[in-house]
Parts: C-alpha cells; sequence; structure tokens
C-alpha cells in the first residue's frame, strides 16, 4: 500500500456518524474492511448495534421538523456546495473506492462523476417541487394540491457502487426535506463514511443524515423498519433480501423504493453494427468487473452473426489487463470476495457441462485476491443456470436466435425486468423491441444507460419505484389535498 493510500485511509472516521457528531458504537465494537485486491486489512470501524440504529433514527426524527421547514433554497445550495466538494476530493473519492472495492481506478473516477450529478440534479429539484390550484368541477371549492416531505427515511445500499448507490438515494431525500438514516455496506462502507465528511462541510445540519455501519444487517434493520417514526425505505441489493425488507416495511405500511436483481438481454440482431455492439457488449459486461445489476447477463445473438461476434469480443477480452484497480491499464480487477469467485466457477462450470464452448477465461486466478479471468462463453445451451441467475461477475454468455420472435421470447423469459440492450439498425425493429421488452429500462444501440435525470428502476421482480430524473424526489414527497370552499 502506497503512502498516499495510507494518507486517505487515515483521513476516513472510523465512529458511526449520529447527531452530527462520529461516536463509538455501544460496546466498543469494530470490524475490519479489506482490499479484495490483496486480503489486507486497510480501516477497522465501529460496528453499530440495533440500539445505536435506533440511536440514529432518533437523531433523524429530531431533526426532521427543521429540515422540512428548512427554504428550499438552502437545502438546494447544501447540495450544491457538496456537488463541488465531490469534484475537489473526485481523487481521493475514487482512490478509496478502488481500495475498499476492487475496481479500477478509472472506472471508479467515472463513478465520482456519475454519482456526483445526483448532487447536482436534485439542488435544481429542491427548488421545483410544486403543487397545483384551481375551481373544483362543481364550482363549489378551491382545490389545493400540495406535496409534502415523506419523512424520516432508511437506506440500506449495496457494495458495488459505494458513492453513487449514496447519492441516488440521499439527494433526493435531502432535496425533499427529508432526514435520513444510512446503512452502508460492511465490505464497502468507507466510501459512504468519507462522503458524508463532505456533506457537513457543505453545510448539513447535525442529525439529518445519519451513518450506521454494521457487520450485522438484519439485526440492526429490523427494529429500524419496525419503528412506527419510520416512514420510508429504500433498499438496493438482491432480490431474495428485498423481498424480505418489503414484507419487514408491510407491518407499518411504509413507502418503498426497492432496486433489487437483474437478469439483462443484450439482443444482437442480424443488421446490427457489430463494431458497435462489441463495444456496448464491453461497456455493458465488463464495467465494474461484471458485478452490477445492469450488466447485460444474456447475450442473445442473431445465428447469422453470433460466430463474429463471439470472434471480435474474444480478441477484446484476451487483451484485457488483470490486477489491482491502483495498477496502469488495468481493466478487470477483482471480485468483492472468495464466495463471488466460486459462484462464478460454478455457473461458468455447469454451462460448459451442458454444452456451451469455452472461449476465453473460464478459471480463477491463484494466488493473493478474489480474482477470476474475464470469460467468454459461446454456444450456451437453454437450461444453463448462467441464463437464469444474475452472474455478477466478468462472464459473457452467448446463446443464439433464429428470428425476432423468438429473441423476444428469450429475452423476456425471466422473473427480472431492470434493463434490456438492443443492437439493430433498423429503426422500426427498435420501436418494437421498446414496446417488447418487459425492462424498466431499454439501450437501443448503447452499453450503459445509467443517468442522473433519467428515471431509474425496473419492473417484475426487480423492484418498485424510480431513482434519478424528475420521478426520483416525488419518492420522497407526499401529495396533500384541501379542498377551501367557495364563499
Amino acid at each position: 500500500m502506497s503512502d498516499k493510500e495510507k494518507t486517505l485511509l487515515d483521513s476516513v472516521p472510523t465512529g458511526l456518524y449520529i447527531g452530527g457528531e462520529w461516536v463509538e458504537a455501544e460496546g466498543g465494537k469494530t470490524f475490519d474492511v479489506h482490499d479484495p485486491a490483496t486480503n489486507d486489512v486497510v480501516r477497522t470501524i465501529a460496528d453499530a448495534s440495533p440500539a445505536d440504529g435506533i440511536r440514529a433514527l432518533d437523531a433523524a426524527v429530531a431533526a426532521q421538523d427543521a429540515w422540512a421547514a428548512t427554504a428550499p433554497r438552502t437545502r438546494s445550495d447544501i447540495l450544491r456546495r457538496a456537488f463541488d466538494l465531490v469534484q475537489a476530493h473526485k481523487e481521493d473519492l475514487a482512490l478509496l473506492m478502488t481500495i475498499e472495492m476492487g475496481k479500477p481506478l478509472a472506472e471508479a473516477r467515472g463513478e465520482v462523476v456519475y454519482g456526483g450529478e445526483f448532487l447536482r440534479w436534485f439542488s435544481e429539484e429542491a427548488v421545483r417541487i410544486a403543487g397545483r390550484y384551481g375551481l373544483n368541477p362543481e364550482g363549489t371549492g378551491r382545490m389545493v394540491v400540495s406535496q409534502r416531505p415523506v419523512g424520516p427515511s432508511f437506506f440500506v445500499t449495496p457494495w458495488n457502487f459505494p458513492f453513487a448507490m449514496a447519492t441516488r438515494k440521499i439527494a433526493p431525500a435531502l432535496a425533499a426535506g427529508c432526514t435520513v438514516v444510512i446503512k452502508p455496506p460492511a465490505l464497502t462502507p468507507l466510501t459512504t463514511m468519507f462522503f458524508v465528511k463532505l456533506l457537513e462541510e457543505a453545510g448539513l445540519p447535525a442529525g439529518v443524515v445519519n451513518v450506521v455501519q454494521t457487520s450485522r444487517s438484519s439485526a440492526l434493520s429490523a427494529p429500524i423498519i419496525a419503528d412506527p417514526r419510520l416512514r420510508k425505505l429504500s433498499f438496493t441489493g438482491s432480490t431474495e433480501v428485498g423481498r424480505k425488507l418489503i414484507s419487514q416495511a408491510a407491518e407499518g405500511v411504509l413507502r418503498v423504493s426497492m432496486e433489487l436483481g437483474g437478469n439483462a438481454p443484450f439482443v444482437v440482431f442480424e443488421d446490427a453494427d457489430l463494431d458497435k455492439a462489441v463495444e456496448g457488449a464491453l461497456a455493458a459486461k465488463f464495467r465494474n468487473i461484471g458485478q452490477a445489476c445492469t450488466a447485460a447477463n444474456r447475450f442473445i445473438v442473431h445465428q447469422d452473426v453470433a460466430d463474429e461476434f463471439a470472434r471480435r469480443i474474444t480478441e477484446r477480452v484476451n487483451a484485457m489487463k488483470i490486477g489491482r484497480g491502483t495498477e496502469e491499464g488495468v481493466s478487470i480487477g477483482p471480485l468483492i470476495d472468495h464466495d463471488a469467485v466460486a459462484k462464478a466457477q460454478e455457473l461458468v462450470g455447469d454451462a460448459v457441462e451442458r454444452g456451451a464452448t469455452l472461449l476465453s477465461g473460464g478459471k480463477a486466478l491463484e494466488g493473493v485476491g478474489s480474482f477470476y479471468e474475464p470469460t467468454v462463453l459461446a454456444n450456451v445451451q437453454a437450461g444453463s443456470e448462467i441464463l437464469r441467475e444474475e452472474i455478477f461477475g466478468p462472464v459473457l454468455a452467448i446463446a443464439t436466435f433464429a428470428d425476432e420472435a423468438e429473441a423476444v421470447r428469450l429475452a423476456n423469459d425471466t422473473e427480472y425486468g431492470l434493463v434490456s440492450y438492443v443492437f439493430t439498425q433498423d429503426l422500426a425493429r427498435g420501436h418494437r423491441m421498446i414496446d417488447a421488452l418487459e425492462t424498466g429500462m431499454m439501450g437501443l444501440n448503447v452499453g450503459v444507460v445509467s443517468n442522473a435525470a433519467a428515471p431509474f428502476g425496473g419492473v417484475k421482480q426487480s423492484g418498485v419505484g424510480r431513482e434519478g430524473g424528475f420521478e426520483g424526489i416525488h419518492e420522497y414527497l407526499s401529495t396533500k389535498y384541501t379542498l377551501i370552499p367557495v364563499d
């Protein structure tokens, strides 16, 4: 580890952030954060208990009324200052993510840019929360429709995009006038903790955002969700965990936003520009080492171009450099842990046993760290687990189709519906696919769709609600209607 990395890590607080102060966890309990590329412990931090979680909720509840009453322009200015501070600390945030999560430094910089845009976007939306006023149809009264903050919110964020997933939830909540308790992931908590320092520097009042990292996620979350003072739950993670949280939230009829699992189809038609399709495939599959809910999971390629597509992809994959994300030229860093490596190996092994052709990669790297080779599989057969389960690793699996109807059937053959990708030069076909594919988002001739100005979210078992765009702030607002009689 370099001196620069050590200095940066020393600047990250080790405590919980509750009521505007960094405090120890109950009983002084701690846990270690590791670098997945080296297995080294990089920071030992406070390990929140369920009681600490309630303390954080106490602080959020105490701050709620004052924050809701804060002028929209003031909330906007704080978010804008936070955006500016993020730009000033871009390299620190990027390096911190690379250390604790493993993604290449160039990609981490991209995440800082992407995540920062939620701060800027919602700083602008904070002053545009609107209602309506007008005479009712009967002419007997005037209708006033206003928007109010939902109230104290609890966020559970994932390890794969530790900065962007925090800003994507925190920014709209603050813009709407809601206070927050956030539980960052135990595998990558440091980025959120560093970011909250920047929020504090931007002038955020004490208690508006509270951070309780823990190694005991379920134990901490359950009493917060069960507390009648909580009004909103937002979670990004697996569908399995999401179902459990929805069930817990039902008891208090909480507002929920759930961004859950994905099984994204990447459809390449026979008329596709293969150069663009290959570039799109590399971005959709190998960004973040394949560890993204938006990662293309099933490459559904027309039988006439499948061999050429596979050849071009394999050539590019064979040139990828594997290593620690801080190293020059690295495009494939470590997976988050050894369990992720084992899962990738299991899915690849099952596909090969069922008749798939291994064109590149296909094994874990020996030595320290949780590395898995970027892998290409062709001729993946129906029934293979890799077509059913979210891979969350650098494995590109190609299956073929004969006509448009079959492509649609294969693409929709999943309980998930987060995002899809389609490559075709036929505009009419592109519009048909927009209508036919059962996903909340779609990229047409592009491999990356996320943008702070666009609504992010899925259908079916990929979740409920939207983050980003004009729609994002409404997840944290409740509508109130008032009737004023006409004299």
